[in-house]
């Protein structure tokens, strides 16, 4: 017996407080794995993620436990730093190293300055075409699963924001078959939406000798760094230590992504209530924070009856 299988097999553990944990994703996972593993650690079936990580990239995912798992859906629009190689010269149907060569293109001749020059037309805001493997839905079914079937499917661009596209080194790769590959490490940072693959693609679509990505790495989403996220074996580790999985309370996770609007006893009594405070006069979600450090709500001003007022977005505090 696997000590995989073993751990999955313990009595169930105490239910975690409610919270984040952010884990360090390793290779070979899929996002929805990581929920089933945190499930257990966590105690407790209430428990989602904020962004989907492809099997072959590593790096930061945030998880939410008990209540925690209501702010998810504001984390998701967060914007995403990744660290990436792309491999040029081969190009493939999944556009990263896990799909079959569809071409293959000697790329010995390409230059770091035509990488760079490429590199800053795929910078600021595009139109992207998202990768035909994606889960985006095409007719109620996931593209992914229409090109598995042998479907050719071709996606409609959609906005995008790269707002850091930066080339930390190109350096010849291996020798595939007698064609030369050259290896480029890069630094991203995109808004939610942009397909990391699809950057990989289209530079290497540019330069005429395809690519794909053979390396991906999430290293922040939104206020949620990589210096924060601890690994399965770490997490399990921490539960068999203290005898339940720690977490990142709700306030604490709350402002790390959102500025806090701190309020008083009759303001936090009324926000339990779902009832609406005087506005912020500041655009955006704010994270509204009891006298006593536990996270009321989420607010944002918004017109309504009674003109613009602070309205609660969700309430997580009781009433």
């Amino acid at each position: 017996m696997s000590g995989r299988e073993q751990r999955e097999r313990r009595p169930r553990n105490p239910t975690a407080p409610d919270g984040f944990v952010i884990v360090d994703k390793p290779q070979g996972w899929t996002s929805h794995d990581v929920v089933g593993r945190m499930r257990g650690l966590a105690g407790t079936k209430k428990v989602g993620h904020a962004g989907t990580l492809d099997p072959m990239a590593t790096g930061v995912l945030v998880v939410g436990v008990g209540r925690a798992t209501r702010l998810l859906t504001y984390v998701v629009g967060a914007d995403k730093d990744y660290e990436t190689t792309v491999r040029l010269g081969v190009a493939t149907t999944t556009e990263d190293a896990e799909g079959e060569v569809v071409a293959r293109v000697d790329a010995a001749g390409v230059t770091r300055a035509q990488v760079e020059e490429v590199v800053a037309g795929l910078t600021g805001d595009l139109q992207q075409v998202p990768s035909s493997v994606s889960a985006i839905k095409v007719d109620g079914e996931r593209a992914y699963a229409r090109v598995r079937a042998g479907e050719d499917v071709v996606l409609a661009a959609r906005p995008v924001t790269v707002s850091r596209f930066h080339v930390l080194d190109v350096r010849p790769g291996p020798v595939v078959e007698g064609s030369a590959t050259v290896d480029v490490d890069a630094a991203v940072t995109v808004s939610s939406g942009t397909y990391v693959r699809a950057l990989g693609r289209d530079l290497g679509a540019a330069l005429g000798v395809g690519g794909h990505l053979v390396a991906l790495r999430r290293t922040r989403v939104g206020g949620y760094g990589i210096a924060g996220a601890r690994t399965l074996e770490q997490l399990q580790d921490q539960v068999d230590a203290d005898g339940v999985l720690a977490t990142l309370p709700l306030a604490e996770a709350a402002a790390a992504s959102f500025p806090v609007r701190r309020l008083d006893a009759a303001e936090a009594a009324a926000l339990g209530h779902g009832r609406a405070l005087p506005p912020l006069d500041v655009p955006g979600l704010h994270a509204a924070i009891g006298p006593d450090g536990t996270l009321v709500a989420l607010v944002e001003d918004a017109r309504g009856k009674g003109g613009l007022l602070a309205r609660p977005q969700i309430v997580l505090a009781p009433a």
